[in-house]
């Protein structure tokens, strides 16, 4: 009777033993390991792809310096087919800041840290004058200043002001954190935020459209650093008023003056090129080729962005990113890891102004939204994994509520368990490449990670080599090359979830 059970139990479960997942075997984890910590090219990359590259704002002028440098960089590890690859057209155009001083003259002198606004405009040399502060709290406020603004330098309403902050600047997810990622939220609805219309900003941005002023100033960033943004251009359009960003602390401290009738007098002289409108957005490819003629074809994709704003050198936002897809790229080909499935690194422009890359490839390559029709891509594509947000380490990964995930993932993070990498998230995450895939119902995952100082210095003149966490970003590159290894090695693959494209077609959500 005993023995009857017991061949009955493995009756019942040798169809779930047969299918259970599987990963490749842990020398190989061991070597990829041994590669990432003890021979790791990390930093020579970082302090090129940010000292000597630079910023890489979309369609700028460095920007597509940068795009051929990177295109360069891939032959020469090379990976095949190196190439840059168009994605859409960009409606904004080039934009270059060449030239930026802003300084408060009187009470007293003092040179400040600005950021101009990317496509705005420039100032007509160098001007100078006393700032004229709005103080609008309502729409009729604004009618005292009609007439008055032209040739102006233009000191914009206090919108934040600076709170001393007691938590840490630098801080890792603690147990407790990532047990809440852990959690499955689901059938509660997921969080989508949505920006809320201020009537009074529109017509505060159509008054000063009208007027004309000389140089429009505002408060954004903190710690004596300006953020770096963009204003709505479309090229062909009149040239914008030149509006340049400073640090809530520096914006605040003229303002206070102003409302005490302190005269705040300033100079400032800004210079930007606008490029040809016909600009366009690239992707830069290239791939490490599968080698089972049966499954080559199909693709493990890794990417990031490539673009940044154009303050700082685009450190942790997001040359991090690239520099541990590099890396895993490179860790995979050195040790002639040669996978079954072709594995292709993916670095996208213009996610800053509207995810312009990731879009425009999947429109070619994957599916045509407008005729709602799949592309041939779409059958061939495996996995995509992202990373974009800063350079902490990886403890998990956002798995999109695709509960089919769960199996192939759970098996694969068994070597890196121990470095950290606990959290499988059944939770959605957005704002950058991989949701415009995961739209789509294909596999494509954002990774969970410490957040260092990230919210401190991204989009800022802050964001350089310094934020790099490098002992983080090698052992990032080595979860890298395991995943994509497993997931182009694998006889299975994660599914599709089922029914994403009647939803895209029906809906155009996901």
């Amino acid at each position: 009777m005993k023995t009857k059970s017991l061949f009955t139990g493995l009756a019942l479960w040798l169809p779930l033993l047969l299918s259970a997942q599987t990963r490749l075997p842990d020398e190989i984890a061991y070597r990829i390991k041994d590669e990432a910590f003890n021979h790791s090219k990390i930093k020579e990359t970082a302090q090129w792809m940010t000292d000597f590259m630079g910023p890489r704002l979309a369609a700028s002028t460095n920007g597509l310096r940068a795009e051929i440098l990177m295109e360069e960089k891939l032959a020469e590890m090379g990976f095949s087919n190196p190439r840059r690859e168009f994605a859409m057209d960009f409606p904004k155009g080039g934009w270059d800041n060449e030239k930026s001083y802003v300084a408060m003259t009187s009470p007293y002198y003092t040179s400040f840290s600005a950021t101009p606004k990317a496509w705005s405009g420039s100032t007509d040399g160098l001007v100078r004058g006393e700032v004229v502060y709005l103080q609008v709290e309502k729409e009729e406020d604004l009618n005292q200043y009609k007439g008055k603004l032209n040739g102006k330098i233009v000191l914009l309403p206090v919108t934040s002001e600076y709170r001393i902050d007691f938590e840490p600047l630098a801080t890792r997810l603690t147990d407790e954190e990532l047990a809440a990622l852990a959690k499955d939220p689901r059938p509660e609805p997921a969080h989508q935020y949505r920006r809320r219309f201020n009537p009074l900003i529109s017509k505060l941005n159509e008054l000063l459209a009208t007027e004309k002023p000389a140089a429009i100033l505002g408060g954004d960033g903190t710690f004596n650093v300006p953020a770096s943004r963009g204003v709505p251009y479309k090229a062909g359009d009149p040239e914008p008023a030149p509006e340049i960003n400073l640090s809530i602390e520096n914006h605040g401290r003229m303002a206070r003056m102003a409302q005490k009738g302190i005269p705040v007098e300033m100079e400032i002289e800004i210079k930007n090129r606008f490029t040809p409108a016909d600009t366009a957005i690239y992707n830069i490819i290239a791939e490490i080729p599968g080698t089972d003629p049966k499954l080559k074809n199909e693709i493990v994709m890794i990417g990031v962005h490539f673009d940044s704003w154009h303050g700082g050198t685009g450190a942790a936002d997001n040359a991090s990113g690239c520099l541990v897809m590099l890396e895993a790229m490179r860790i995979l080909k050195e040790l002639n890891l040669s996978p079954r499935r072709t594995i292709r690194i993916a670095l996208w422009g213009g996610e800053e102004q509207g995810l312009y890359g990731s879009r425009g490839y999947a429109q070619h390559l994957l599916y045509d939204r407008e005729e709602h029709q799949k592309r041939p891509g779409y059958d061939q594509f495996v996995l995509y994994l992202n990373m974009d947000n800063g350079s902490g380490r990886f403890r998990g990964i956002y798995l999109e509520e695709n509960d089919m995930a769960f199996p192939f993932f759970r098996t694969w993070m068994t070597p890196f368990e121990a470095s950290g990498f606990t959290t499988l998230s059944p939770q959605r995450t957005g704002s950058t490449d991989h949701v415009v895939f995961n739209m789509l119902g294909l596999p494509a995952y954002q990774f969970i990670q410490d957040e260092l100082e990230y919210d401190r210095t991204y989009h800022t003149l802050m964001d350089t080599y310094e934020r790099l966490s490098l002992d983080d970003l090698r052992l990032n590159a080595a979860m890298v090359a395991w995943f994509a290894l497993n997931a182009a090695n694998d006889n299975d693959r994660i599914p599709t979830k089922p029914g994403a494209l009647e939803k895209v077609k029906n809906t155009g959500t996901r």
